[in-house]
């Protein structure tokens, strides 16, 4: 486990992939997702299958807040396309659970996923591309310590218009600089 404040981050079950389907399945949350056409729990469970095959580090992270004694899946995320040499990931997550949105959970998961990145896997630059229309994410983002970078213009197509894509990333260095700041 990986915990912060309010959260925590563990390995997906399979017990999750009902969950996962609901919320992949839900308009307002594809929103802010590349996914566009509905999924099947075969494709969800497909997903898991690929998931439990690849490397440690880039096996997506369950997330879960704190339920009165016990934990509740609100989420999950995972880092990819891994370069080693350059050391440079990029990365996703989803806050599926509605019912928690807007409540700071995304950047307290967002800048967890950064310190594991940064002080686990010795990466030195992560980096996301969120949806100009997604306020919430970006906001997200900003808070955990991203620089917007540059923007891919009108590069995806979505509810019939084209929208620009924002690359954001944050450097270890910059990190260090976050991490010290917060600490007392």
């Amino acid at each position: 486990m990986i915990y912060g404040e309010r959260i925590r981050f563990r390995g997906v079950e399979r017990s999750d992939v009902s969950l996962f389907y609901e919320w992949l399945n839900d308009p307002q949350v594809l929103d802010g997702l590349s996914i566009y056409l509905p999924l099947s729990m075969q494709d969800e469970e497909k997903w898991f299958e690929g998931a439990t095959q690849r490397p440690q580090a880039e096996k997506p992270l369950a997330i879960e807040i704190r339920d009165g004694d016990g934990w509740r899946l609100v989420g999950d995320c995972a880092f990819f396309d891994f370069d080693w040499t350059s050391r440079c990931a990029e990365f996703g997550i989803v806050i599926g659970d509605k019912s928690v949105w807007d409540q700071g959970y995304g950047t307290e998961a967002v800048r967890l996923l950064l310190r594991h990145g940064f002080e686990t896997l010795n990466l030195n630059r992560i980096f996301l591309r969120v949806f100009d229309d997604n306020q919430r994410a970006i906001r997200a983002y900003q808070k955990a310590g991203f620089t917007h970078e540059g923007t891919l213009r009108q590069a995806v197509y979505k509810n019939g218009q084209y929208h620009d894509l924002h690359v954001m990333s944050v450097l270890r260095s910059e990190w260090d600089h976050i991490s010290q700041q917060d600490s007392p």
